[in-house]
């Protein structure tokens, strides 16, 4: 039976409230810091006609709080130079020509080009949403030629004031996002080990824990080699290693860990104080602690990474023009609104991109009274303007990750806002023509997201199906040697971790699929269980699962 056949479109479900991230104020305190300099600056000059450009710059600092503070500082240098790009290509278009039409055309291709680039390279939130914002305001921005070098200019020096916001943090906690990826993985693993490998929801659980030890790890990967390879390692590094190899431990074998230890241990790590020591055993430890060797494997080139969304990138170009064209229809004045809600939609699937549709227009609409009611204070003078856009930057991120709707009731007024920083406009006016835009381009993107079929979801599966009998096989060929090779055990034991975390994801996201033919989802569940198995039985060999008094054997030989 096909999957296309058992699909419901959630609503309420759709707009319930999550418990929000754990370092929710990050970008909310990031943002206002990063936006308020310069529209400072242009106020006193009385320049507020110019802070779009500064504020293209300066919301690069909304990304890569999650990231190593090496890693953040590469991603966030490369998102200012695609945000600024943006805006360049953007300015141009402006500058040559007034045709709305040929606009939207432009915003829509650079609106599916930014979206594959943002998925491909695994951005994170907000992804290509704000660089979508910024470039398709830019196109409707009365621009001269001439002028476009100097309003890049501004993007680029606010960007860069951005960077500096982002990478500040590392000063006083430089492991910070490392030590909360562990925190995360030992909190999952204390879950699963609270089942006992088959209590109640062990299966949703071994799933979350075993992508969340994966993304610890590749925290961790992320933060780079040791300049000197014969140097001291990193203590701080060495002990968090540590901690992630216990929970993979309780991964493997989840009848035999403490789950109270394993998050006393997450406590710690959340902290600020001394990382607590896991004891491994000796002739493993060297084995084990092994980041370094994963880094020396060859990532995939973007262009691989990039193939598989082709047809994400058509279904978002094709929702952005059409809802571009059917907004120029209407006559309404700001037509890359629509087009911006369109592009805001996409996600992993239609049943996704159904869910962001409802959080996006809900969120609006609530949005559009919230301005009704801001709007007066804002329009008393210059400066209050410039403070409520700074309240509402950060309620949008302080409220984005309890759910997206909620964000947005604070993102809405504060784009409206920004559309008044070269003047005061029509409240009634601004309303009314966001409101048509959020149904317009809501409405004409999910047909779009609907009519447009990704196939190669199917494919896709096949290939991470693939992927993990291979590293399965591979696993258990070194099982099955009386001595494997140093190194070569753990390196097959993280291979096939990653590959079952890829293969989940890929179902999840193939499985709210439309119009595709059957899944082969006993497959999926086959192979998960016999890659789990696997890996237990590495866990085993390494010497980390727990042994039964009574029989000298592992909890893990004995579960039932």
């Amino acid at each position: 039976m096909s999957s296309a056949t058992h699909h419901r479109l959630p609503v309420a479900g759709a707009l319930r409230l999550g418990r929000p991230s754990d370092i929710w104020f990050k970008p909310a305190l990031s943002v206002v810091a990063a936006v308020a300099p310069p529209n400072l600056t242009l106020l006193a000059l009385g320049r507020l006609d110019l802070a779009l450009y500064t504020m293209a710059g300066s919301l690069c600092a909304l990304y890569g709080h999650n990231r190593p503070y090496a890693a953040r500082a590469r991603a966030l240098a490369w998102v200012v130079l695609g945000m600024t790009g943006g805006l360049a290509v953007a300015l141009v278009a402006a500058s040559l020509t007034g045709d709305a039409v040929v606009l939207v055309t432009v915003g829509a291709l650079m609106a599916a080009v930014q979206k594959a680039v943002c998925d491909a390279t695994r951005i994170g939130p907000p992804g290509n949403v704000v660089l979508t914002f910024i470039s398709s305001a830019s196109l409707f921005a009365p621009q001269s030629l001439g002028q476009v070098p100097g309003h890049v200019a501004l993007a680029l020096a606010a960007g860069a004031w951005a960077w500096l916001i982002g990478m500040a943090p590392g000063l006083l906690r430089p492991h910070g996002p490392e030590r909360r990826a562990t925190a995360q993985a030992l909190n999952a693993a204390a879950a699963y080990a609270g089942t006992g490998g088959t209590g109640e929801g062990h299966a949703r659980a071994r799933t979350a824990c075993a992508a969340a030890v994966h993304a610890a790890w590749q925290s961790l990967s992320a933060a780079g080699a040791r300049p000197d390879p014969a140097a001291r390692p990193d203590p701080v590094r060495r002990a968090l290693e540590r901690l992630l190899v216990r929970a993979e431990a309780a991964l493997g074998a989840p009848a035999g860990a403490d789950p109270e230890r394993l998050r006393g241990w997450a406590r710690d790590v959340r902290g600020t104080g001394r990382i607590p020591r896991a004891d491994l055993p000796r002739d493993a430890a060297g084995e084990l602690l092994g980041v370094d060797t994963e880094l020396a494997c060859p990532s995939r080139p973007l262009r691989h990474r990039l193939a598989p969304l082709a047809p994400l990138a058509v279904r978002t170009a094709t929702g952005c023009a059409l809802a571009g064209y059917a907004s120029l229809a209407l006559g309404v004045g700001r037509p890359y609104w629509a087009l911006v809600t369109a592009a805001s939609l996409y996600q992993a699937n239609v049943t996704l991109t159904w869910s962001r549709g409802v959080q996006r227009v809900v969120g609006n609409l609530v949005g559009v009274l919230v301005f009704a009611a801001v709007a007066p204070l804002a329009h008393l003078h210059p400066a209050a303007l410039v403070l409520c856009c700074l309240a509402l930057n950060f309620g949008a991120e302080a409220l984005i990750g309890r759910n997206y709707w909620l964000g947005s009731v604070c993102v809405t007024p504060m784009a409206l806002l920004i559309t008044e920083f070269a003047r005061a406009q029509d409240p009634g006016r601004l309303i009314t023509e966001r409101i048509a835009d959020t149904v317009v381009g809501a409405l004409v993107g999910f047909v779009a997201a609907v009519a447009v079929t990704n196939r190669r979801a199917g494919d896709r599966i096949e290939h991470a199906l693939t992927a993990v009998e291979r590293a399965r096989e591979q696993a258990a060929r070194l099982l099955a040697g009386p001595h494997p090779a140093p190194g070569a055990l753990e390196t097959a034991r993280r291979a096939l971790a990653a590959a079952l975390a890829d293969l989940r994801a890929t179902a999840d996201a193939a499985l709210g699929e439309w119009w595709q033919r059957a899944l082969p989802e006993e497959r999926v569940v086959l192979a998960e269980r016999a890659g789990h198995r696997t890996l237990a039985a590495t866990v085993r060999r390494q010497g980390l699962a727990p042994l039964d008094q009574d029989t000298g054997r592992t909890t893990e030989d004995i579960r039932p």
